[in-house]
């Protein structure tokens, strides 16, 4: 009997075993496009928008680059990697014309609310606005770090100069370089102590958030010397041209961004520490207003689709489904335990998070 029952058990572990394969990904590289919107990343550039001299003064230019008939020419265009790598090899998430569908949770819609969110895994509807504050809220990286395996393998880098209170840098202790601070250490590489420099001559353009170059290639430069397990790469340009009313700017900020993406992905898969051991999770912390109604400037809680917004990501865990074109509807606030899923770990909070997306990590 009680061989019966050991053999029985022994059947039930190894089913288990097998109905459960082993993740693959050890690292997880976090990455966002400050109010980005997802007609752009679906549609290209906008017919409406495109033509109005008010926002794109360089008619000629933007249309050459950017321009073509359909919106599947246009994306293309203006996102090379996302339309040809992720794409053919990870999912595409947030299509509204195809009734899939993803949204924030908070309904404030500004950033500091919808980074919390996306970094927590919840709403704390005491988090209204972008003040400078401390985050009394334990985030997705906060909870990693004061695990033994990844304890000081959590890197940030943003443009935005807020980026060290939302990840409350003070309390967490990871370091984060963000808008206009030079990145401090020992042994610094020529390129840092360069890009620290450079970072200080160029105009403040937006006050305190920088231009993304610069977060990128210092980002990229603590990638290839330290070798983080989690970063977190927050990119702020397109937020700022669209609160100026560039929409010239606007699009060449993200086609900029999906090269430093591109250039982030291509670097992933010729390391051998990161290859094939490396998941890309891209997202945007809210959406904007439509163009027709000549909201696309703004975002808010007064601004109609500011709370929509899209997920990509590519790794080796990730099925390529490409553009999910079926009816769906997913939240930023499972973005943490997605990440922490793929890590094999189960996020806890202090409030219930959201749950891990299932199409991501089967």
């Amino acid at each position: 009997m009680k061989k019966l029952l050991l053999l029985t058990f022994s059947a039930f572990i190894l089913n288990i075993a097998i109905a459960q394969p082993k993740l693959k990904t050890r690292n997880i590289i976090l990455i966002t496009l400050d109010g980005f919107r997802w007609q752009e990343l679906f549609k290209g550039a906008d017919s409406t928008l495109i033509n109005d001299k008010d926002y794109t003064t360089n008619f000629g230019r933007v249309s050459e680059q950017f321009w073509a008939e359909t919106p599947q020419e246009r994306r293309q265009k203006l996102m090379p990697f996302v339309w040809q790598t992720i794409a053919r090899n990870g999912q595409l998430y947030g299509n509204r014309d195809l009734n899939n569908k993803v949204d924030m949770t908070n309904p404030h819609w500004v950033s500091y609310p919808g980074y919390s969110e996306i970094l927590c895994g919840y709403v704390d509807t005491l988090i209204r606005g972008n003040k400078k504050r401390n985050n009394p809220n334990i985030t997705l990286l906060e909870f990693l770090n004061n695990r033994h395996e990844f304890n000081g393998k959590i890197a940030v880098f943003g443009s935005w100069d807020v980026f060290p209170y939302i990840i409350n840098q003070e309390r967490s202790k990871i370091p984060v370089n963000a808008g206009y601070a030079k990145v401090e250490g020992d042994h610094l590489s020529t390129s840092t102590k360069l890009l620290n420099t450079m970072q200080k001559q160029v105009p403040t353009v937006f006050g305190g958030a920088r231009l993304d170059v610069f977060t990128h290639y210092q980002a990229k430069e603590y990638l290839i010397k330290h070798h983080p397990r989690v970063l977190f790469i927050g990119y702020g340009e397109p937020d700022e041209w669209a609160h100026q009313g560039n929409y010239e700017y606007y699009l060449q900020s993200v086609n900029n961004i999906d090269q430093f993406i591109s250039d982030i992905w291509n670097y992933v898969q010729s390391n051998t520490f990161y290859k094939d051991k490396t998941t890309l999770i891209i997202t945007t912390d809210h959406g904007r207003g439509e163009a027709q109604k000549g909201k696309w400037k703004s975002h808010g809680i007064n601004i109609i689709g500011a709370g929509e917004v899209w997920l990509a990501v590519i790794g080796p865990d990730a099925k390529p489904l490409g553009e999910v074109k079926s009816e769906g509807q997913l939240y930023s606030t499972q973005i943490a335990q997605t990440i922490s899923k793929l890590l094999g770990i189960n996020y806890m909070n202090t409030r219930s998070v959201g749950k891990a997306i299932d199409s991501v990590i089967e």
